[in-house]
């Protein structure tokens, strides 16, 4: 079959690489990809949320299948586009309809579906700027750190967490005045939980579900989880501490009350969810949900799955999960990102990376990346390169990534040394 996805980062980059692989896969399009997707895959220059010229162009290409990567277009509804037009209802589009992915389009949506079935979450509540000063007082009712939440998508950049209440309040209202745009013109706002986190991506075709390898990311761009919140510098699969006891905690009490959930208020939801965790005196509670996989945690969980990603994919759209093992790669797998110099604030793109040829031990997938006219690949974003490796233990796969960076070069290039300190 000939298949679409959708995005141009390291996510999309580690869909098309696992996709390749099938002997299902006759022809792959990535739009509008990067310079490694390039390489295994037809780019197209098409924005995924122009959604008459995805449309006009799976027609063209004749496309059975298109993976969405990115949030954007699955929370703007590319699923019900489809749904709409009879000369797109037969192509496998993998994501869940607008209703589905308001679990992550809005927070406060998300919080509403955890307390009707019973999924452990922190208190909260959520307010608009009509309701301020209640919000104000509502701060002061809570121990810090405070946590405020952008309703709406704000690029990963939408949530804060304030240790002074004056500043929390401060922060609050210029939230609600605009400071995200229309993501924050509600603002929820929940008790902090200390605990440590962790991902668990559950594929499901609205009724049956897989859960995926769990992963760890790391957002801070300083050493130690200190600086500012980028897209993620980093991930380990599985996680050490998610033991057999912790994982059917997760399932009991979050991944099937979710998957009944969808159910119940009959969502079309064929797709994955991405379940922001934190595990708290050994008991896990939901942070957030994401209607996509993550990035980096991609480059992590979809190599260490050994069945063929396009049947998977196939028995999603179908109905059919529950009729397909998964295999998993029992090794684990850590992925370290190379970014630009200024990231996640301003940097410099169109730097020529260098090595790229003598990484033998490392997956190489490509984030921020495209090809010059010269014919070199340079840097076009603030993630460049994300590097995975394969070891018995995170620490051994990180160990091979760190090598690989040392190999690689570009003009400000950094990563942080110290992906998975929090585990040993």
């Amino acid at each position: 079959m000939n298949i679409l996805i959708l995005g141009s980062g390291g996510r999309e980059h580690t869909f098309a690489y696992k996709i390749a692989q099938s002997p299902k896969c006759k022809k792959l399009y990535v739009a509008p990809g990067n310079a490694g997707t390039s390489a295994i895959a037809e780019n197209l220059q098409v924005n995924p949320i122009d959604f008459a010229a995805v449309a006009n162009m799976a027609l063209e290409k004749d496309i059975h299948m298109i993976v969405v990567g990115p949030e954007d277009p699955l929370v703007k509804g590319i699923v019900d586009y489809f749904k709409k037009d009879e000369r797109l209802q037969d192509i496998q589009i993998i994501g869940p309809s607008g209703r589905g992915a308001l679990l992550e389009g809005s927070k406060e949506r998300a919080k509403e579906f955890m307390a009707m079935y019973n999924i452990p979450t922190a208190a909260y509540e959520s307010f608009s700027f009509e309701s301020l000063q209640a919000g104000k007082k509502f701060l002061e009712t809570l121990q810090p750190p405070y946590v405020l939440k952008a309703d709406g998508l704000a690029a990963g950049k939408g949530v804060l967490i304030i240790d002074d209440l004056e500043e929390a309040k401060k922060e609050l209202e210029n939230m609600l005045s605009g400071k995200f745009g229309a993501a924050s013109k509600k603002v929820v706002i929940e008790e902090f939980l200390d605990g440590i986190e962790l991902s668990v991506f559950v594929l499901t075709d609205g009724k049956n579900y897989k859960i995926l390898p769990t992963a760890k990311d790391y957002k801070r761009i300083g050493e130690g989880d200190i600086g500012l919140n980028t897209g993620g510098m980093g991930a380990v699969s599985p996680v050490p501490f998610a033991d057999k006891d912790f994982m059917n905690k997760i399932e009991e009490r979050i991944v099937k009350p979710t998957v009944n959930g969808l159910q119940t208020e009959e969502i079309d939801y064929k797709g994955f969810v991405f379940i922001g965790l934190i595990k708290v005196d050994g008991e896990p509670y939901v942070i957030e949900y994401n209607v996509r996989m993550g990035d980096p945690e991609t480059e992590v969980v979809l190599p260490r799955i050994k069945s063929d990603l396009v049947d998977l994919l196939e028995k999603t759209w179908t109905g059919e999960l529950d009729q397909i093992e998964l295999e998993l790669d029992k090794r684990a797998a850590s992925t370290i990102v190379l970014v630009s110099g200024g990231y996640p604030e301003s940097y410099e793109k169109g730097k020529i990376i260098k090595g790229l040829k003598e990484i033998d031990s490392s997956i190489v997938f490509h984030a921020g990346t495209m090809n010059n006219e010269e014919g070199d690949i340079v840097t076009s974003g603030g993630r460049v390169i994300a590097l995975t490796s394969f070891g018995k233990d995170y620490k051994e796969a990180l160990k091979k990534s760190y090598q690989s960076a040392e190999k690689l070069q570009f003009d400000k290039m950094y990563f942080r040394k110290d992906i998975g300190f929090d585990l040993s």
